[in-house]
């Protein structure tokens, strides 16, 4: 039996990132968590170590910071990168689009200066399917045309996947996955998305509001062109997704230059559709209240996965339906919440 391979996994103590660790180690790989806990909380780790039993290490660096990322490039020999440290909002980078330029676009520059030094060359990238821009024809696939983003959240991530293609020269081979919109957690309820502040993403408002902890939870418009005038995406549970990684991980041992595959599972569900959805499945009534349109949200889109159903060898096994579950029962064990 061959040595472990050793994956550095940046963001590796955050919502898709720690869940990508766990799978990681259940496929028999060595990993190494970067992360500055700036978006992130202790419990996730700790979580970690429950469900995997082990002590995993962990250095808590910033990757816009080349000196302290180099100390762990040389400390430690690593084969592969797994990218996912990144601001990650819509409507936050709308306000404040330069902390996303600097960061996002940064920490994946300054990685890259790393792994070229120390002659590792292969790297996952966590992308998203904000760099579609607003499509003309959904669902959509890698060959769809990539149009002006609508956020600078989007803007980074075009960026970002134009310096993966810049940098094949150099000799760093990479899998881009655009992600659709992650939700659910660990079917364990020991790790999930944790937010600090008021969340950005639909699901843990969802929950919080579930919870007692909102008052009410708010749609960003209903008058869009769509089933039931709220906007449309894919989502996939979040376990889903981040054993795609572990996929793209065998993928680019073959391989070389830049690929990109769309994770996500084809499926276009509306925000009422996924409120109703909730409801249903957890036995729960959410007060809602309809707002105005959200600066920089779509307003539809979802998967042609194909590509990656065939060329990762990767499918979702989890419904809608599981993930709502999931994510209720994570939210409950966080905040002791009996039901």
């Amino acid at each position: 039996m061959g040595k472990k391979k050793n994956i550095a996994v940046t963001g590796g103590a955050g919502y898709i990132g720690s869940h990508a660790v766990i799978q990681l180690i259940e496929a028999g790989f060595d990993v190494i968590i970067i992360d500055n806990l700036s978006r992130s909380d202790q419990r996730l780790l700790e979580g970690l170590r429950k469900i995997s039993g082990i002590n995993i290490p962990f250095y808590k660096i910033d990757c816009t910071n080349y000196s302290q990322l180099e100390e762990i490039f040389k400390d430690n020999q690593i084969d592969a990168v797994i990218h996912f440290a990144a601001y990650k909002a819509v409507g936050e980078s709308v306000e404040k689009p330069l902390e996303y330029y600097e960061n996002n676009v940064l920490s994946l520059v300054t990685l890259l200066k790393c792994m070229q030094k120390y002659k590792v060359t292969k790297l996952i990238f966590s992308s998203s399917c904000t760099v579609y821009g607003e499509p003309d024809v959904v669902p959509v696939t890698e060959k769809t045309s990539m149009k002006r983003a609508n956020s600078p959240y989007g803007a980074t991530k075009q960026m970002c996947e134009r310096i993966l293609e810049d940098v094949q020269p150099i000799g760093i081979d990479a899998v881009s996955l655009r992600y659709f919109n992650p939700i659910g957690a660990h079917p364990s309820g020991l790790i999930g998305e944790l937010p600090l502040g008021a969340p950005n993403n639909l699901v843990p408002y969802i929950t919080q509001t579930a919870a007692g902890l909102r008052d009410h939870l708010t749609v960003f418009g209903n008058d869009y062109n769509t089933v039931d005038g709220t906007c449309v995406r894919d989502y996939i549970h979040v376990t889903d997704l981040a054993e795609a990684h572990i996929k793209a991980l065998k993928f680019i041992d073959n391989e070389q230059g830049l690929h990109i595959f769309n994770i996500g599972t084809g499926v276009g569900c509306s925000v009422m559709e996924l409120i109703n959805q909730f409801e249903e499945v957890n036995n729960l009534k959410l007060n809602y209240v309809f707002g105005p349109r959200r600066p920089g949200d779509v307003e539809k889109v979802y998967a042609d996965p194909s590509k990656s159903f065939e060329g990762l060898q990767w499918k979702p096994r989890y419904s809608i339906k599981e993930a709502l579950q999931h994510a209720w029962q994570w939210e409950k064990n966080i905040r002791s919440v009996k039901q």
